[in-house]
């Protein structure tokens, strides 16, 4: 099937997605309740393409962009199902799925107090700073996608969490910080995923900064799913071409391009397009890397991994990341143990050539950093988790080795505990510095966030 006209398919369309209809209506009728709290949207490509329906609802595509019963607790389906049932009013509803949302942690790693950056006491809204050589820029434009993943940590700019919603107009201010932050190498311009934006619209973004004397910016990334979810993006629309020609006028000003790719599921480079989009992208001179969590339900083995990767070197991509999934959202229907997922690292990456071996993981993007899980070791009869942070608040914490005690449980950093007799980890009393720190500065700018951090 041909598909170059975008249909996009959201909560109201769910009675006329046509391959719906072979579902039980109790499967339909929790896709409902369950998009009452979480986001959905998907499109014509990947329902056609992309999901194996004689396998629903245990494919894994499937299980990456339609809702699941069991992405919500049982009492908070049930709440909402109650209401429902008995044709609350919408406002109602809508304030029941708010409390819902608000306790499942919508702002993970201090995204909205500790890596808010200032330019002359003025917070700037659109951007994150967590680390000293990347900044992220949220354009406004770009702040939804061609499809939303169920597992997405960014679930609540697409939920009406207004006041958490990262996005800026500004690349005025964009440019302004990076000429006053000569330490920043790599600007990330992310969503959502800006590539849901036309090429006219991205270009305000992206040429300022060719444009700007930044001698010290060396690389601008890219982070969208489109050549998963929409890659016509880069073949068939419309102003395909012209975003080809955004592309290389990058890199011939002598910048780095870095597509970053989030590819969950080896199904998604599976069609002739989605090998078309990689190859066009590439040819302008920039480069792809991969990267996605580690999700239940959707790529939880080790075969489905090193196919991936394989998949990604045979069309010239880079596998870049495996990530564990985040301490959000609907956490406990996504979530492998660290063990569990450290495991089916090893198993995969010993499958595949030395060109796919550039992927890291598992890593947690947490509140101290990246922290990739090593191995397991044994120390004077004390089995570890042997952790090291890829990238860190503090720079001095990137590569030093630091230990964990066994726990076959724990899915995330604030899980584990202290190995070999530590009362804590290494980092821990900086990084109290450091969110005192933010804290006060938030105390003082009265329009930045207030959001604390969920527990």
């Amino acid at each position: 099937m041909t598909h170059t006209t975008f249909r996009p398919f959201e909560r109201r369309d769910i009675d006329r997605i046509p391959q719906l209809a072979a579902l039980p209506e109790r499967e339909r009728h929790a896709m409902k309740l369950v998009s009452a709290v979480m986001p959905f949207r998907t499109n014509a490509y990947v329902a056609d393409e992309l999901i194996d329906w004689s396998k629903v609802p245990d494919d894994p595509m499937f299980r990456l962009t339609f809702p699941h019963r069991d992405m919500l607790d049982a009492p908070d389906f049930e709440r909402i199902e109650h209401l429902m049932n008995d044709g609350a009013p919408d406002d109602v509803v809508k304030k029941a799925a708010r409390e819902i949302q608000l306790r499942l942690n919508p702002h993970p790693a201090g995204q909205a107090t500790l890596n808010v950056p200032t330019l002359d006491g003025k917070p700037m809204r659109g951007m994150q700073h967590k680390y000293a050589e990347t900044l992220l820029f949220f354009p406004t434009q770009g702040q939804t996608c061609h499809a939303y993943c169920t597992y997405c940590f960014r679930w609540p700019q697409f939920v009406g969490l207004d006041d958490m919603k990262f996005a800026s107009r500004e690349s005025a201010d964009l440019v302004a910080y990076l000429k006053a932050h000569p330490e920043i190498t790599s600007v990330l311009i992310t969503g959502g995923d800006p590539m849901i934006m036309r090429t006219q619209v991205l270009a305000r973004y992206i040429e300022p900064l060719l444009e700007a004397s930044l001698p010290s910016l060396v690389s601008i990334r890219i982070g969208t799913k489109a050549p998963a979810y929409w890659p016509q993006r880069f073949v068939t629309d419309k102003d395909a071409d012209d975003l080809m020609k955004l592309f290389e006028k990058v890199t011939a000003s002598g910048k780095t391009l870095a597509l970053m790719a989030h590819l969950t599921h080896p199904a998604e480079l599976s069609t002739p397009i989605a090998e078309q989009a990689l190859a066009r992208i590439r040819a302008t001179g920039a480069i792809v890397r991969c990267q996605s969590p580690i999700v239940r339900h959707v790529n939880d083995d080790a075969a489905t991994w090193a196919t991936l990767w394989s998949r990604e070197v045979r069309l010239g991509a880079i596998p870049y990341y495996m990530f564990v999934e985040r301490d959000t959202g609907p956490r406990g229907y996504f979530e492998v143990p660290l063990l569990e997922a450290y495991r089916i690292y090893r198993d995969a990456v010993s499958q595949v050539s030395g060109l796919a071996r550039t992927v890291r993981g598992p890593s947690m993007s947490a509140t101290p950093g990246k922290v990739v899980v090593d191995g397991v070791a044994d120390i004077h009869g004390d089995e570890v988790f042997v952790l090291r942070f890829l990238q860190a608040r503090d720079p001095s914490w990137v590569g030093r080795p630091f230990f964990a005690k066994m726990d076959s449980k724990a899915t995330w950093l604030s899980d584990l505990r202290p190995a070999l007799g530590a009362a804590e980890f290494f980092y821990q009393p900086r990084l109290r510095e450091l969110a005192a720190a933010a804290q006060r500065r938030l105390v003082v700018l009265p329009d930045a966030s207030s959001t604390e951090e969920a527990a």
